[in-house]
């Protein structure tokens, strides 16, 4: 295996990547909660975690990819009473619209999709045992955690328990024991509810991701080589699995943690508050997905990433000349009547990029190097052509920017006829039947 440094958020440097179990990955992604149409935020981490896993599998790895659809909230139930409809309907409606936008940004669906809803079974045994094990009490139907009986709380976010305590205040109408408590479970007269020892209700946030990760990767004790997720998460998410992990299983969730940065709209937060959210659907309509993808891989998963028009435009240009050179070298193959022999590349040199804490943008820049010597060889006809493109597409595809596999544009005898009374036109410098035949290329498009 090839050796593969990530910067991990617990130690806050960059590390070498060591499996628990050898040639197999295990990797944790958060997922949106389902209560509205998607924004750009939400697809920053699917596009990262979906290329880390691309990585990892073309360097020889077993890999499980799991990210969750969060189906139960308050902002679920207050939506669906907005709307007049169910939650399970809400949640529906917005996770197949969510899985399609996954693929139009050329994304793999994660291996596994799990849902807080169709496991409240094991969320209820497992706040049950941290209740057990004196790491969380009732109080009124409502279930908290004692975040002081954790002594690694606040590792991950660099938080102590006297920061937080000195900001940190009780309600007059709250039940906990402790400011710094975190709900596991929360009594409800209102919305979607269970049935539990502690009355009726729905879990916390914070557990959902938990149980998921330990009923999934309970053969390797609820532990799992990478948790990722929005920079965002980081605290309290993601401090607050860690502290439910530990009192139950006696490790930290993950080996590793990986955050992505923001995307931010012209250096200014996005937020519904603001006005200025950017919905996914719309950026895939107006652009396209994988020019998306290629504005995310442009910038280094961990810097903040700026959205606006004007970077759009840009990433869709360059994804246009990616595609643009990849047709011209499949026609040049095509009339050159199998005189530009193929060959099998290798894609070790971008991979070797990627090796290096998935640097998305390095591997980019050794794409257009690519693209370079294939817009080259089009124009000296140059034999190297056939093995030159396959090479292209293989880096392109390893970034899941093209398809691996040409053809795409495969010419009809028609189509070379046309082509060679253009190129015999402009020979003989018969420039207004060479326009002609140009335009009659375009419009085939072909030109």
């Amino acid at each position: 295996m090839k050796d593969t440094y990530i910067h991990d958020s617990l130690s806050g440097r960059k590390v070498l990547f060591e499996p628990i179990r050898d040639g197999k990955l295990s990797l944790y992604c958060c997922g949106p909660t389902v209560y509205s149409d998607p924004h750009i935020g939400n697809f920053r981490p699917v596009v990262v975690f979906d290329q880390l896993v691309r990585y990892f599998k073309a360097i020889g790895y077993e890999t499980t990819y799991v990210s969750n659809y969060t189906d139960v909230d308050d902002k679920i139930i207050n939506r669906a009473k907005e709307l007049g409809i169910s939650e399970a309907e809400l949640s529906e409606g917005v996770i197949a619209e969510f899985a399609r936008l996954v693929k139009e940004v050329g994304s793999q669906i994660p291996d596994i999709t799990p849902r807080p809803t169709l496991m409240m079974g094991e969320i209820i045994d497992y706040v049950k045992r941290l209740v057990e094990k004196g790491y969380a009490y009732e109080a009124d139907g409502d279930v908290y955690f004692r975040v002081r009986k954790v002594r690694e709380y606040g590792a991950l976010s660099g938080n102590t328990i006297e920061h937080l305590e000195s900001g940190a205040r009780i309600e007059p109408t709250s039940k906990k024991e402790d400011p710094l408590d975190f709900a596991l479970w929360k009594k409800t007269e209102e919305g979607i509810k269970w049935d539990s020892p502690w009355g009726k209700g729905r879990p916390g946030w914070h557990t959902e991701c938990c149980v998921m990760i330990d009923s999934i990767f309970r053969s390797q004790g609820g532990f799992i080589d990478i948790h990722g997720g929005g920079f965002d998460l980081k605290f309290p998410h993601h401090e607050n699995e860690r502290a439910q992990s530990f009192a139950q299983n006696g490790n930290g969730l993950a080996h590793y943690w990986m955050h992505n940065g923001f995307i931010d709209i012209r250096n200014e937060k996005m937020s519904k508050s603001l006005g200025n959210v950017v919905l996914m659907k719309d950026v895939v309509k107006k652009y396209g997905g994988k020019a998306f993808r290629l504005m995310v891989l442009s910038t280094h998963y961990r810097s903040p990433l700026s959205y606006s028009e004007e970077k759009m435009e840009e990433a869709k240009a360059k994804l246009d000349s990616l595609l643009s050179t990849a047709k011209k070298a499949e026609i040049a193959i095509s009339l050159s009547d199998g005189e530009m022999p193929s060959a099998d590349p290798s894609t070790s040199a971008l991979l070797d990029r990627l090796s290096d804490d998935l640097d998305t943008p390095n591997a980019l820049s050794l794409l257009y190097e690519e693209q370079k010597k294939v817009n080259q060889a089009i124009r000296l006809a140059s034999r190297d052509l056939g093995g030159l493109v396959e090479s292209y597409r293989k880096f392109a595809s390893s970034l899941a920017l093209l398809s691996l596999k040409g053809s795409t544009f495969a010419l009809s005898s028609d189509d070379k006829n046309l082509f060679m009374s253009y190129n015999e036109a402009k020979q003989a410098k018969d420039y207004a039947r060479s326009d002609a035949l140009r335009a009659e290329l375009m419009a085939r498009g072909l030109l």
